[in-house]
């Protein structure tokens, strides 16, 4: 589970608990100029190949960082329905796939945010 905060213009996701130690990550930043889309994310959505570094067991988790094809991912998912997919672009990741508490209020806040 993570936590978003956003701060002016600057987007900071909080991974929380036992996903640092899982995910090797504490926290993304982004800036909110770089948010192209926000969406509640799909249940059978699966991480680009190359895990390097994270957690992952097909179906159970996925935690990290995953490169495919020109992709740079960080995912924190327990593929249990509550994940948002937050497409970017001109920034280090193109896409983050989180589990939050409501999604929907995540993807309303983000997108709000992004349009202002």
């Amino acid at each position: 589970m993570v936590e978003i905060e956003v701060t002016g213009t600057t987007v900071t996701v909080q991974v929380l608990g036992a996903h640092r130690f899982l995910s090797l990550r504490e926290q993304v930043t982004f800036d909110l100029a770089n948010i192209t889309a926000v969406v509640p994310a799909e249940i059978d959505l699966r991480p680009p190949w190359v895990r390097a570094p994270g957690t992952f067991f097909p179906g159970v988790i996925a935690a990290g960082i995953f490169r495919g094809k020109h992709r740079k991912e960080f995912w924190d998912t327990l593929f249990d329905g509550r994940g948002v997919r937050i497409e970017l672009s001109g920034t280090d990741f193109t896409r983050l796939v989180l589990d939050v508490a409501d999604p929907e209020a995540v993807c309303r806040r983000l997108s709000r945010a992004a349009a202002a």
